[in-house]
């Protein structure tokens, strides 16, 4: 449902645009920071059921869960109102964010940039371990046989995102947000009061443009006179309708 709301909007708003502008304002629209902000922002992490010892390790604040929580809620609109409203719900909570959502699909980039320079895809290595009460997972990406860079995080999502981000560094340098262009608000123009468009009735005060001289047609044939007329030979029959030719 996300997916089909941001599409239709970008085909919609964004015409001219190249496909990776289109790609980087799509993720940035949907990446798991902004459904995240959104699912804070109606408190939805104190609504799941989890388990005793997920909800005892900060699972209602987790990211990835508010996130699918968000999209499970525009789910819920869809099934109830339609899509109509599931699309105008998301685009105007999209609008109440107080600052423009970043693009973190550090993974992406990296593909971009792997595939110009070494003409690889990155492959991930992750493994998980129980780090006290939770468990964290270490994520190493390769472009070839060297590491390009390793992360770290609580769930293999968040570990390679960061892996790809440190690979991103080493690479390009410093990174710079990549920021969604958000939904413009629609205003409607008011005519002043006072001011009245002219009548299409009234008359003008320029004179009329002089009309263009006519265009030279096809001279006319001129008829032989009558008492010519009977030397005149007949026509030749016309194969128009198919008239039989002698």
């Amino acid at each position: 449902m996300l997916q089909l709301i941001t599409a239709e909007y970008l085909y919609k708003h964004h015409p001219g645009a190249s496909e990776g502008e289109l790609t980087q304002t799509r993720s940035s629209m949907v990446n798991t920071n902004t459904l995240a902000d959104l699912a804070e922002q109606l408190d939805l992490g104190s609504y799941l059921y989890l388990g005793k010892g997920i909800a005892r390790g900060g699972g209602r604040s987790l990211k990835s869960l508010l996130a699918n929580a968000f999209e499970a809620l525009l789910g819920a609109v869809f099934l109830d109102a339609g899509y109509d409203a599931a699309y105008h719900y998301y685009l105007n909570r999209y609008r109440a964010l107080p600052e423009p959502a970043q693009d973190e699909n550090f993974k992406g980039r990296l593909q971009q940039v792997a595939q110009e320079r070494f003409g690889q895809t990155p492959v991930y290595e992750s493994e998980g371990a129980k780090v006290g009460s939770k468990r964290e997972y270490t994520s190493v990406v390769f472009a070839g046989a060297e590491p390009l860079g390793t992360g770290h995080g609580a769930t293999k999502q968040e570990a390679e995102q960061e892996a790809a981000h440190a690979a991103l560094e080493s690479l390009v340098g410093a990174l710079k947000p990549v920021t969604a262009i958000k939904p413009p608000r629609t205003t409607r123009t008011r005519a002043r009061r006072g001011s009245r468009q002219p009548s299409r009735n009234a008359k003008s005060d320029t004179a009329p443009a002089a009309e263009p001289p006519p265009e030279s047609g096809v001279p006319l044939a001129v008829l032989p006179p009558a008492d010519q007329a009977e030397n005149t030979p007949a026509p030749l029959p016309s194969r128009q309708f198919g008239a039989p030719i002698e």
